[in-house]
């Protein structure tokens, strides 16, 4: 069966079957059911290859992301590969690791697939992450005339779109929700250095000058660079126990990610604090298994999946010649449960 055979059956032309296959406007609704009918009565599957080379296209996108085994990582590219490939895309996902090294095969990887946009999904793709400007520069000569949207960072170029979790003021806004819960020493725990960790740092600095100037504040990064979420796990544990050394009048923590937090609560009960009534413990994530502990975690939606729909979107329309805005910023959200 042949787009042409569909085509004599619903008594139209085959290049109003490509369009209806192709989900492409200027075809009456009645026509486009008729012809949807065909298609699914007679089991019609398009030929992708023939298809790429009669419209030049790959109909294919390529996603990035550092580390998939990070959930929050993982959820977003499911809600991007399920949205375009409602559109007729296929998607290539490949796992980078830290590497500066590695991002820039994958970069050339892409051009070589003639992939015709690309998702990236992380921080660590930004600007700030590459200050030497290398990785952009890459970008611009082998993906320079790609549609590309970044997720939670930016990159300047023309043909970059970005769309951005606003966890530096979700943060600000954590620290104020601590504080009305009667917190007086609110310490701050980080991990792997990347931009958005230092946006939610950042944002914990600037709330606590803003809403509590008289509270020192009290950070601790804890050691390593692996985003596996095990590590960061383990990391939360032992950190939980050596802030309560370090500043023992603690009665709060702020993670920089949930699963920072997860640790920390573990690392709290091994030294026999309770949660919340000694310490409280906040997150960043809203991650599936925050819901899970006891208590359960009071975390800051940083709201990805929204993020990862948008961008999905934000690349169709680029796609599909529209101008989508440069730069969207989703707002944040705090999520309260036990743990705080």
């Amino acid at each position: 069966m042949t787009i042409y055979d569909i085509a004599k059956q619903a008594g139209v032309s085959a290049s109003t079957v490509s369009r209806v296959i192709n989900r492409k406007p200027g075809i009456s609704e009645a026509t486009r059911r008729k012809v949807q009918k065909l298609l699914e009565e007679n089991n019609y599957t398009p030929d992708v290859t023939a298809r790429g080379l009669v419209m030049q296209s790959s109909w294919t996108v390529g996603i990035l992301i550092e580390d998939i085994r990070v959930s929050l990582h993982t959820d977003s590219v499911y809600i991007i590969e399920q949205e375009l490939m409602e559109h007729g895309y296929t998607c290539i996902t490949l796992s980078t690791g830290r590497s500066l090294e590695k991002k820039l095969d994958f970069i050339r990887l892409l051009e070589q697939r003639r992939v015709e946009g690309v998702i990236m999904i992380g921080s660590m793709f930004g600007e700030e992450e590459n200050t030497d400007g290398r990785f952009r520069r890459e970008v611009a000569s082998h993906l320079g005339t790609t549609p590309i949207v970044l997720v939670n960072g930016e990159l300047k170029l023309p043909n970059v779109w970005c769309i951005i979790s606003d966890e530096e003021r979700g943060t600000e806004e954590s620290v104020a929700y601590l504080i009305r819960k009667q917190r007086k020493r609110i310490s701050y725990l980080t991990d792997v250095d990347t931009p958005s960790n230092h946006l939610k740092r950042r944002g914990y600095f600037s709330g606590c000058m803003k809403y509590a100037p008289d509270m020192p504040t009290q950070l601790y990064q804890a050691p390593g660079s692996d985003t596996n979420p095990t590590d960061s796990v383990a990391r939360g544990r032992e950190a939980a126990k050596e802030m309560c050394r370090l500043f023992p009048d603690t009665d709060a923590i702020l993670c920089s990610t949930d699963m920072m937090a997860i640790g920390c609560m573990q690392g709290l009960k091994d030294i026999g604090k309770n949660i919340p009534g000694d310490i409280a413990v906040m997150g960043v994530d809203n991650a599936l298994f925050g819901q899970l502990l006891q208590p359960t975690l009071t975390t800051l939606d940083n709201k990805m999946s929204e993020c990862s729909r948008n961008a999905a979107r934000m690349l169709l329309d680029a796609l599909d010649g529209r101008e989508p805005s440069r730069k969207i910023i989703i707002p944040t959200e705090i999520i309260e449960r036990d743990s705080a």
